[in-house]
């Protein structure tokens, strides 16, 4: 789990169990001189930064506000990313879901440190033309597995888990 401090780290640690965290990293305020910079790409830049000194060639990113991801859909975007750099899903109208996707680590390190000195925090900009990636179809792929796409429901505020009872309810 990535956090942007450790009195973040701190916070999380009073609501969740911690036996289901191997590790924090906190967000490596090296890559700017911009200290107070709170983007989700810092933060993958931070993991991605762990993770190769760790040695690992991929990773499957996921929002910590999508916590209804299916376990399907999690074997179904694995399973399509094998012989590709970056495996995305992506709806009809070509908007991708960045924060749900896997990526390669070492390739991905050096794309988020260029963008985060160029400034460039859109996190669809973290995928290069040189990868080889799979557009993975929310629409033909994915649904079949998750009918109501609650892999993509983002809870943030109140009003999102009252559109989360509408889906589970019907209201």
């Amino acid at each position: 789990m990535v956090a942007h401090s450790k009195y973040q780290v701190q916070e999380y640690i009073k609501e969740i169990d911690l036996k289901e965290i191997m590790a924090f990293i906190i967000d490596d305020d090296e890559i700017n001189s911009h200290k107070n910079l709170h983007s989700p790409i810092k933060g993958l830049y931070s993991g991605f930064k762990e993770l190769k000194d760790l040695n690992y060639k991929k990773v499957l990113v996921l929002a910590c506000d999508a916590p209804l991801i299916q376990y399907k859909v999690i074997e179904l975007i694995i399973a399509q990313s094998k012989g590709f750099d970056c495996c995305i899903p992506m709806w009809n109208n070509e908007f991708m879901e960045p924060l749900f996707a896997i990526y390669p680590v070492n390739k991905a390190l050096q794309k988020a440190k260029e963008n985060i000195e160029n400034r460039d925090l859109k996190l669809t900009n973290l995928l290069d033309k040189n990868w080889k990636i799979y557009y993975l179809s929310i629409e033909n792929l994915i649904k079949p597995l998750d009918e109501k796409l609650l892999s993509f429901i983002n809870i943030n505020r109140p009003e999102d888990m009252e559109k989360l009872m509408e889906i589970y309810i019907g209201k």
